[in-house]
């Protein structure tokens, strides 16, 4: 069977490379029969070339064009949904519905109506002109972006139509799609409806291009190429930090989410009040979809008393009966196997570890309940954060409050961090302490609910202090601050007024754009 093409400079084309790999089923552990390419340098390097040439026309662009495109390739998506869930849901084990068809593709198609959205109302460029200096600033593309999707959402972070890749065409930039190796149909197709966007709309044919996959060394000479602008990655925290070391090597902008725990604070007032509601909670939040959500609760901190004990015995019980699910992959089911052995090995002692009727035959792992102690806990915090990405958790019982705060000072960044108290105020002077702790460890503070669920708002911050991600002042999720990771800010010292871009000229570009003129923000024209 002949290998898939990659799409490079507008044409879909052999991939100069014999090598091969195939994707799987993951439900039933069968090897799928499309075969893809494994890209030489070669390709990477007529993507690079091609994509900067993209990036030289786009600069020039109306930024209408690019709302164009972002609302185009959104109807294009559901036109297609149907078809597309379903190769997803074959590659990716995630069912069609609810959970592809019904909540990641109307995710997708919504983040990219609000890239379109915000890219046509340029506030998020926050020009700033001070008149009397004549200096006047804005922020733009950075020059072509390359995107590395995850495995565990195949559409709505998929490096084709996700949050990275809609806010760098929002930013006026092009993106190089590198295909996660578990999902590379779903990523196939939804390149080719972007590709029919892109051309219908009047965008440079290299606007969007695809590679599947490259060698590892491939990999990292293509993140510190001077021809990139900057970098999106989400996964692993192994291959995130080998693509870091190779960027900050030579200045390169990547911004990665990588590895979080996200710690879940459950104050005794809390417990009394709603114990058994908890309960339920946290089982459904770790175990939907096998735990296999960058915010999954990893991690849950206790008082150890007799409530706790009754949540601990409530959580066992709904972890036995509650079927296991299917792990993305075979490498994701090593991984998880491996680091509860090191949890184990730590000393932490397993709760449970088996699941009820009806789990699944594919890749998988038993429900996983492990706990130990806050003494344990701080006696080795670094393995005891080991991230076992799968449906499991880990739960610590402090002897006290000052316990509690020691081992949230001893966590590395998260994602998430959530705190559980009482609707009565008993549990407030706790809540205060523990939420000065938690507050500097994580990116999203949450009160009483779980952290699974990642709104697509204007205000969400799916980001926070490393090793969560790379850097502390970004989000992968939120337009339009999602949007900054791929731009620059530009500068322009008296320079004259008709050389300027639109947004930095008095009049207002479209009367709806918010600028910083002379220290007040307004949408009104100078003068």
């Amino acid at each position: 069977m002949a290998a898939e093409q990659v799409l490079i400079g507008g044409k879909w084309r052999d991939a100069e490379h014999n090598e091969t790999f195939q994707a799987e089923n993951p439900t039933r552990k069968q090897t799928l029969p499309e075969q893809y390419p494994i890209s030489s340098w070669s390709d990477v390097d007529q993507a690079l070339a091609a994509s900067a040439t993209a990036f030289q026309e786009m600069r020039q662009m109306a930024v209408e064009k690019l709302e164009l495109f972002l609302n185009r390739f959104a109807e294009l998506l559901d036109d297609n949904k149907q078809a597309i869930c379903e190769l997803a849901n074959l590659e990716s084990g995630l069912p069609i519905s609810p959970r592809l068809l019904d909540v990641e593709m109307p995710r997708t198609i919504n983040q990219l109506r609000l890239a379109a959205a915000a890219a046509v109302d340029g506030s998020w460029r926050a020009a700033t002109i001070d008149t009397k200096s004549g200096i006047r600033s804005y922020f733009a593309g950075i020059g072509p972006v390359a995107v590395f999707g995850p495995n565990n959402f195949p559409l709505a972070f998929n490096g084709a139509a996700g949050g990275d890749f809609a806010a760098a065409i929002a930013a006026g930039n092009p993106v190089i799609v590198k295909a996660n190796p578990a999902q590379p149909g779903t990523t196939r197709e939804l390149v080719k409806l972007a590709q029919q966007a892109a051309n219908e709309s009047g965008l440079p044919s290299a606007t969007v291009q695809l590679i599947y996959h490259m060698a590892n060394e491939d990999g990292l000479k293509f993140v510190a190429d001077h021809r990139l602008g900057a970098i999106g990655f989400t996964g692993s925290k192994t291959a995130g930090l080998k693509l870091k070391e190779a960027a900050d090597k030579v200045g390169k902008p990547i911004y990665l989410e990588m590895s979080s725990v996200n710690p879940v604070v459950i104050l005794p007032g809390a417990l009394s009040e709603r114990g058994e509601a908890i309960a339920t909670e946290f089982q459904t939040s770790c175990l939907m979809a096998a735990g296999q959500f960058c915010t999954n609760p990893g991690l849950v901190i206790l008082l150890d008393d007799d409530q706790t004990a009754k949540f601990i015995e409530s959580s066992k019980k709904a972890f036995m009966q509650a079927p296991s699910g299917t792990l993305l992959t075979k490498g994701v089911e090593a991984g998880l196997t491996q680091n509860l052995k090191v949890l184990i090995d730590a000393g932490a002692d397993v709760e449970v570890s088996g699941s009820g009727e009806g789990s699944s035959q594919g890749y998988t792992c038993p429900n996983t309940l492990l706990s130990t102690t806050a003494e344990k806990f701080l006696a080795t915090s670094e393995v005891f954060q080991t991230e076992a990405f799968g449906n499991c958790s880990l739960i610590v019982k402090a002897k006290n409050l000052a316990e509690i705060c020691a081992v949230i000072d001893s966590l590395e960044g998260n994602l998430t961090g959530t705190i559980y108290s009482d609707t009565a105020g008993g549990d407030d002077p706790a809540y205060d302490q523990v939420a000065d702790h938690l507050r500097q460890k994580v990116g999203r503070l949450i009160d009483d609910k779980m952290p699974t669920g990642v709104a697509v708002s204007i205000a969400m911050n799916h980001g926070g202090p490393f090793p969560a991600t790379g850097h502390p002042g970004f989000t992968s999720v939120g337009i339009p601050a999602s949007i900054h990771r791929f731009a620059a800010l530009q500068c322009f010292d008296n320079v004259r007024p008709n050389r300027l871009p639109r947004e930095l000229q008095d009049e207002s570009p479209n009367g709806k754009t918010w600028r910083l003129i002379d220290g007040a923000w307004t949408q009104d024209s100078i003068g």
